[in-house]
C-alpha cells in the first residue's frame, strides 16, 4: 500500500548522515562550506543527498547564516509587457546563481511599493526595484537598510540599470524629421515616472537640433484604456505626428484613431516606447523604441548579488543601448 499525504515526508539532515555513514555536521558543511569536505566524502554525500530527495531548509540556513539567498523584484504593473522581459531576465539570472527571486506587484503606487518593501525586508537578501515610484529621498533610505539596484530610474549613491535615453529619442526625432514632419506631440505618462521625464527631456533636445517644435500633453494612463483620451487631444491639436509615453498608451492610441477613422499613418504618425510583446501585431504595426529588458533585469540582479553576497559597496550605473524599430505606423507628413 503506497503511503498517505500525511505519512510521506522530507529526508532530514539526520537522514543523510545515517545514510551516508557521516556525522550531521559533514552533512551541514557539505551543502554550507563545501571547500572543508573531503571532496570523496563531498561527493558521497551529495549522491546519498539526491537519492534520499533531502535539499537544505533555506530557513534554517538563514539563521545560520544571515542570508536567505531569496532576493526581491517589485515592478509598478505586472500586467504591463515591458516588465515581462525585465522579470524573465531577473529569474534566469537568479536561477543562474543558486538563488530564488520573489516577485511583488507595486500597483504603479509609491505607497504599496513602500509597504512591501518593510514587510518583505527581513525576509530578503536585497530589492531589484522597476521603475520605482518612490521619492528618491525615501529610497536613500531604503538603500541605507537594504541591498537595492534599480531599473529604469538613477539616482547618486544607488545602483541602477537605465536604458540610452537620449540617444533612443534622437532616433526618434531623426526618424520623424527625415519624413518630413515639422512639429510632434508627446503622450506623457504618470507624472512620477523617471523614464516618461527622461524621454521628455531627450526629445525635447532633439527637437530643438532640427528645429521642430514640441509639446507635451497628459498626464495620461500608461494603458490601453489611456489611449483613448490621448487620441481624442492628438486628434484636436491637429498634430501630424505623436510620441506616446509607452506602447501600452500607443496601440491604445491606434484603437482610438481607428474607431474614429483617423488613418495612421496617412493623417499622423504614432511611435511608442519599449518594444513589447504584440508591437508587431497592432494594425497597423507599431514603430517603437526597443529596450533590452531581458538584460536589464540579468544585469541588475547581478549588481544586486554583488552588493548582498560580496560586500560591493560602490554604486554601478549601466546604460544600455536602445534601438528604433521601424514599422507601419509611421509615414511621410501630410
Amino acid at each position: 500500500m503506497s503511503a498517505s499525504p500525511r505519512s510521506r515526508k522530507r529526508a532530514t539532515i539526520t537522514d543523510v548522515a545515517r545514510e551516508a555513514g557521516v556525522a550531521a555536521s559533514t552533512v551541514s558543511r557539505t551543502f554550507t562550506n563545501p571547500g572543508r569536505v573531503n571532496a570523496a566524502t563531498r561527493d558521497h554525500v551529495l549522491e546519498v543527498a539526491d537519492r534520499l530527495g533531502y535539499a537544505p531548509n533555506p530557513a534554517a540556513r538563514a539563521l545560520e547564516s544571515g542570508r536567505t539567498n531569496t532576493l526581491a523584484l517589485l515592478v509598478p504593473d505586472i500586467t504591463n509587457p515591458f516588465f515581462s522581459g525585465v522579470i524573465k531576465g531577473a529569474e534566469r539570472a537568479a536561477v543562474a546563481s543558486g538563488r530564488t527571486l520573489v516577485l511583488a506587484d507595486t500597483q504603479e503606487s509609491a505607497a504599496t511599493e513602500a509597504h512591501i518593501i518593510r514587510r518583505l525586508g527581513p525576509a530578503v537578501d536585497g530589492f531589484v526595484l522597476a521603475a520605482a515610484r518612490m521619492p528618491d529621498d525615501e529610497l536613500r533610505r531604503v538603500a541605507e537598510l537594504d541591498a537595492v539596484t534599480l531599473v529604469n530610474r538613477a539616482i547618486r549613491g544607488i545602483s541602477c540599470v537605465v536604458a540610452d535615453y537620449e540617444t533612443g529619442t534622437r532616433q526618434i526625432v531623426d526618424h520623424l524629421a527625415s519624413l518630413g514632419h515639422r512639429s510632434l506631440l508627446f503622450l506623457g505618462g504618470p507624472p512620477e515616472s523617471w523614464s516618461g521625464a527622461r524621454r521628455w527631456a531627450g526629445l525635447q533636445v532633439a527637437a530643438q537640433a532640427h528645429d521642430i517644435a514640441v509639446r507635451r500633453f497628459g498626464p495620461y494612463s500608461p494603458t490601453l484604456g489611456g489611449g483613448a483620451a490621448a487620441a481624442d487631444a492628438a486628434v484636436a491639436a491637429g498634430a501630424t505626428a505623436v510620441v506616446c509615453h509607452n506602447d501600452m498608451l500607443a496601440i491604445g492610441v491606434l484603437r482610438r484613431m481607428r474607431e474614429r477613422g483617423v488613418s495612421v499613418p496617412e493623417h499622423v504618425s504614432v511611435v511608442g516606447f519599449d518594444n513589447i510583446f504584440g508591437s508587431d501585431l497592432c494594425q497597423p504595426s507599431l514603430t517603437t523604441l526597443a529596450e533590452r529588458t531581458e538584460d536589464a533585469g540579468a544585469r541588475a540582479i547581478e549588481m544586486l548579488a554583488r552588493q548582498a553576497y560580496e560586500r560591493v559597496a560602490v554604486a554601478d550605473e549601466l546604460v544600455l543601448p536602445t534601438q528604433l524599430v521601424v514599422r507601419e505606423s509611421t509615414g511621410p507628413a501630410r
